[in-house]
């Protein structure tokens, strides 16, 4: 029995390890080398004949994707079509019993993926831009509106608690842009002054991104034209800057540059371990040797006492961030004879890595309830296929010697054993190949997003966008009002 117990080992080795080792990226890496070639026609065959993405669970990611393909192809009505789906997925999908079972007894991987909060402002961010290039303006304002919606709800998720992601400070500023570009003074007064008042309760700096000096004058300019002679002086001196009035007669160009590639989600592997005669209370160390307890109620899993002190040790996959574009490039604009400062926007890398830093233990929590019920399960499982062997074994003959019963019995006894072991084992198998973090996001997003403020001349401007030693000229129509624009820098 010994034997079969060996085999059955050297079986279920090798799917464990195949198993364990699989990641969104790595299911999609044929999609994003595309991406990164800037083969976009070849990255939306892909999209479409990938069955990963395809799946209920990762309907929204294949939406976002497919809609940053197609404005990168300056495709705007089907970039927006996507995107629109993607913003309907997000508002109509709710976490149904099925879903929170699956997440809690297999892993988060299988439930449906329903974005970060940050993700869902870069959706709002490309739609109002695509509406900006197709000139459908009324259109841009609803994605303004659609910005305060999303902002009071993760207001409500995170109560306005200062040290967690409760509100965006870009998706404020975004949305004084676009009130601005519509003629809507007021509301982009309120937008702007919304943005600057979040960086001035976080010190001026706010997940990477110092205070835009654009900001400040933005938020200056809209109060004076709106008359608020008080709001005027007051953002002055706190800002320590005078406003003054410029000529744009020619319209202006406010300009995002998108720069490298969002931060990959990859799998970590945590070991808890259990003090003995302690319950409730669980201590980890990672891979690299970081170590932290863990308070865990176990009666709000429904885990008994006695049944969670028989656990000592118990691994758990978790999701953590590996930067893939560290720094932003050195990056000058210049139009008509004169130079502009490149401002930062929106630090992705600093945003979605610190976002789950803010809510590891709880996930920490939830991932350790997950795993000691598959234990539990495991233990179960051991005793009862142990217990229906021995219910089968068969009786000694009554004419046996004292020797052949005990010879016997410790036979019947070694194979229930066995038994017990096998069923355990499998189980054990089983649940190391579903222990998976959700490494899934939108990775097509990039690392940083910057912007610039540009007065234009009447006609044909030439704007000169130089990064890595690479020149690229945009070429600009002033006298059209406030207009916005996008440009990836490689």
């Amino acid at each position: 029995m010994k034997h079969v117990v060996k085999r059955v080992w050297s079986f279920v080795l090798l799917p464990v390890f195949f198993f364990s080792c699989s990641t969104y990226q790595r299911s999609m890496d044929k999609y994003y080398v595309a991406v990164e070639a800037h083969d976009y026609d070849k990255a939306i065959q892909r999209l479409n004949k990938d069955k990963f993405i395809k799946r209920s669970r990762n309907r929204l990611l294949y939406f976002m994707e497919a809609g940053k393909m197609y404005r990168l192809k300056s495709d705007y009505t089907s970039s927006n079509g996507y995107f629109n789906k993607a913003d309907d997925f997000i508002e109509s999908s709710k976490k149904s019993a099925v879903d929170v079972v699956v997440g809690n007894l297999i892993n988060p991987m299988q439930q449906v993926y329903r974005g970060e909060d940050f993700e869902q402002y870069m959706l709002h961010f490309y739609k109002a831009l695509n509406y900006s290039s197709l000139g459908q303006m009324n259109e841009a304002l609803v994605e303004a509106r659609r910005i305060t919606l999303a902002l009071d709800a993760q207001s409500d998720k995170f109560k306005n608690k200062d040290r967690r992601y409760s509100v965006d400070a870009f998706a404020f500023n975004l949305q004084g842009m676009i009130y601005e570009m519509g003629g809507d003074m007021n509301n982009a007064f309120i937008a702007y002054r919304n943005a600057a008042d979040v960086y001035v309760k976080s010190g001026n700096s706010y997940y990477g991104v110092t205070i835009p000096e654009q900001l400040k004058k933005d938020l200056l300019r809209t109060a004076s034209a709106m008359g608020f002679a008080g709001e005027t002086d007051r953002y002055e001196k706190m800002f320590k800057t005078a406003y003054k009035q410029e000529n744009t007669q020619g319209g202006e160009l406010i300009l995002f540059l998108e720069e490298g590639r969002a931060p990959v989600k990859e799998e970590r592997n945590f070991v808890l371990t259990s003090a003995a005669g302690s319950t409730g209370n669980f201590s980890f160390i990672d891979q690299d040797g970081y170590t932290a307890n863990i308070p865990f109620s176990y009666n709000s899993y429904g885990i008994s006492e006695s049944k969670l002190s028989a656990v000592r040790v118990i691994r758990v996959a978790m999701p953590v961030y590996r930067i893939a574009y560290p720094q932003r490039s050195s990056t000058s604009i210049s139009v008509n004879g004169n130079s502009y400062t490149v401002q930062l926007a929106q630090d992705i890398n600093n945003l979605a890595v610190n976002i789950l830093k803010e809510r590891f233990f709880a996930e920490m929590v939830n991932a350790l309830a997950r795993q000691l019920t598959k234990k539990l399960l495991e233990k179960g499982t051991q005793a009862a296929a142990q217990g229906i062997a021995k219910s089968q074994e068969k009786k000694v003959a009554d004419n046996a010697t004292e020797s052949e019963k005990e010879k016997k019995k410790q036979q019947n006894a070694d194979n229930a054993k066995a038994v017990g072991e096998i069923a355990g084992l499998l189980i054990n198998v089983a649940n190391t190949i579903t222990e998976k973090a959700d490494t899934r996001n939108w990775q097509s997003l990039p690392a940083f997003v910057s912007y610039v403020r540009i007065p234009l001349s009447a006609g044909e401007n030439n704007v000169n966008v130089t990064s890595n030693g690479k020149v690229k000229i945009i070429k600009v129509n002033g006298g059209k009002g406030l207009q916005m624009m996008s440009e990836t820098i490689d």
